[in-house]
């Protein structure tokens, strides 16, 4: 399998992280689950079959080293697939209890640094995932975490030679993954979707991180506006794991950028009854927004607030989301002072591009335009990002740049957001 270059210009993909998007999972974790547990496990065992069992060892073996860190990856992995970040305080009691047991764990390390970053507690997960490297020199368990840390605080030098090394030594789906969003967010969309096909062909341990990069796929066909391609990808998604909710939310995505609403707004609130994690509560009320649903969306927006509560009391920092959900739907100045505490933390391209749009909604668009101009500079093509620059632009007085930056918002996919998709096109036509 050929292996992607680093050495090209180089493009993200989304945590669109969103960041609750990262892989999570360390390549040896299924083998160290198997080897711990008590009894055999079937092929295809689910995470729930895996988190029995390895609760199974530990009760039978309470003072034993060897299933608590397994059992601390486990719920990590129930974390991603179930959004319920009460696993995060299960996945970091056991992976501690590791650790008092053998201080040099690196599963254990590694699982910390995963948890870290889950929190999107960067600069906490950074040195732990250094240490996890330095106590297995010759693994490659602690790059994905390495990676995306380096990536989020905004050290994309220092990314770009961990993600080559990480390719070098295991070509696989975590890594191709990020081979991705690394070169999505350097503007290489072609790119970054034949690295995706990468990680979708190498395949995973677990249905739901193939489940996740076909997803992921999707998302980078909805944005080259290849909206039947992006469709097709979330399908194969669900035909891995059915109810995968970022594939519920694209296919969501494509019936708004149609015009169809009403299909968008029932996949989405049903997607939201059963795991009302705050970026599709976002969507369902931008949906509604779109749609004429004023009323609902002030609803969903509310249940938005509650859910950033939860999290946060969770130990999940979640200011560049809440910035920008508060600078079009709340307080811009309230925006504009959890962005600046992003910008501080991990001053990343994310992170400038919450300061700049929360800094032009708050009325100071001047200064919001250098950070826009950050949130840009290696070449992140994503649309509303592109469209928040533009705005900014136009209400700093640079009518040129506004233009510009407009136009290559809505170049690939015009209906790239229910919302600010018909925003993008009037704000164009008014210059």
């Amino acid at each position: 399998m050929p292996r992607p270059a680093l050495t090209v210009p180089l493009l993200t993909f989304v945590l669109a992280l969103g960041l609750f998007a990262l892989l999570q999972r360390s390549e040896n974790s299924r083998a160290a689950q198997e080897t711990v547990t008590t009894r055999p496990l079937p092929p295809g065992a689910s995470t729930d079959e895996r988190v029995a069992a390895l609760q199974a060892a530990v009760r039978d073996a309470p003072d034993g080293k060897r299933a608590f860190a397994p059992l601390g990856l486990a719920y990590l992995q129930k974390a991603r697939e179930s959004g319920d970040p009460a696993f995060y305080a299960r996945a970091e009691g056991v992976l501690r209890r590791a650790l008092r047991i053998d201080p040099r764990d690196a599963t254990a390390v590694t699982g910390l640094s995963t948890l870290a970053l889950a929190r999107h507690d960067f600069r906490g997960a950074l040195p732990l995932a250094e240490r996890a490297r330095r106590l297995q020199p010759d693994a490659v368990a602690a790059f994905p975490v390495l990676v995306d840390a380096l990536v989020e605080l905004g050290r994309y030098d220092a990314a770009a030679r961990a993600l080559q090394t990480f390719v070098d030594r295991k070509p696989s789906l975590p890594s191709y993954a990020r081979v991705s969003y690394f070169r999505e967010l350097h503007g290489d969309l072609e790119g970054a979707a034949e690295a995706m096909r990468l990680a979708v062909s190498a395949g995973g341990g677990s249905p739901e991180n193939v489940a996740y990069v076909r997803a992921l796929l999707g998302n980078l066909e909805f944005v080259r506006g290849r909206l039947t391609r992006a469709r097709r990808a979330y399908e194969a998604s669900l035909a891995v794991l059915p109810d995968h909710a970022p594939a519920e939310a694209g296919l969501a995505r494509v019936d708004a950028a149609a015009g169809r609403f009403a299909p968008a707004i029932r996949r989405l609130r049903a997607l939201v009854d059963r795991l009302p994690l705050p970026e599709y509560v976002v969507a369902l009320g931008e949906t509604e927004l779109a749609a004429g649903r004023r009323r609902e969306a002030r609803d969903d927006f509310d249940l938005v607030r509650v859910q950033q509560r939860l999290l946060a009391g969770r130990g999940v920092n979640t200011d560049v989301e809440l910035a920008l959900f508060e600078a079009d739907h709340g307080s811009a100045e309230r925006g504009v002072s959890l962005a600046r505490r992003a910008w501080t933390a991990a001053p990343s391209v994310r992170s400038a591009d919450a300061l700049a749009w929360a800094l032009t909604r708050a009325g100071r668009p001047t200064e919001g335009l250098r950070f826009a101009r950050r949130a840009l500079k290696l070449g992140w093509r994503d649309p509303l990002v592109l469209y928040h620059a533009g705005v900014t632009a136009r209400d700093a007085g640079r009518t040129a740049e506004a233009r510009r930056l407009l136009r290559r918002s809505l170049a690939r996919n015009p209906r790239f957001s229910p919302l600010y998709g018909p925003r993008a096109q009037r704000a164009l036509k008014g210059l």
